[in-house]
């Protein structure tokens, strides 16, 4: 069980937030549409982006234990004993993503805090 270098996390999530930006922008666009013609209340743009992101990478590592990106980086999420991760853990990777600061303790403690808080790693298939 290999874990992943910080070359292979940045194509991971350069791959995902691609994504995750085109569905967020779509579901945007359709949600304004309803705003305009139907005067249903206005959301800005980054609660489509955050919500998204959560389902996203909930839906994904649950079911898939990996994302479109991983998939592209034959890579997969684990747990520490090198199994499959419960929900919760998946769940916890989630909501942490959703911080700004997440990436930034990377320095700190040479992982991700969404690694580091659900006890769960990024390795190589």
């Amino acid at each position: 069980m290999k874990t992943v270098g910080i070359g292979t996390r940045v194509l991971n999530f350069l791959a995902d937030t691609s994504i995750i930006f085109l569905l967020s922008y779509a579901a945007y666009k359709g949600w304004t549409f309803y705003v305009y013609y139907y005067k249903m209340s206005y959301f800005p743009f980054y609660y489509f982006f955050a919500t998204i992101l959560f389902l996203y990478y909930l839906i994904f590592e649950t079911i898939f234990s990996r994302t479109p990106g991983k998939w592209f980086t034959y890579t997969r999420v684990v747990n520490k004993n090198g199994g499959r991760s419960s929900f919760f853990q998946v769940f916890l990777r989630s909501i942490v993503r959703l911080t700004i600061i997440d990436c930034f303790f990377i320095p700190i403690l040479d992982k991700t805090l969404h690694d580091y808080l659900s006890k769960t790693e990024v390795v190589e298939i």
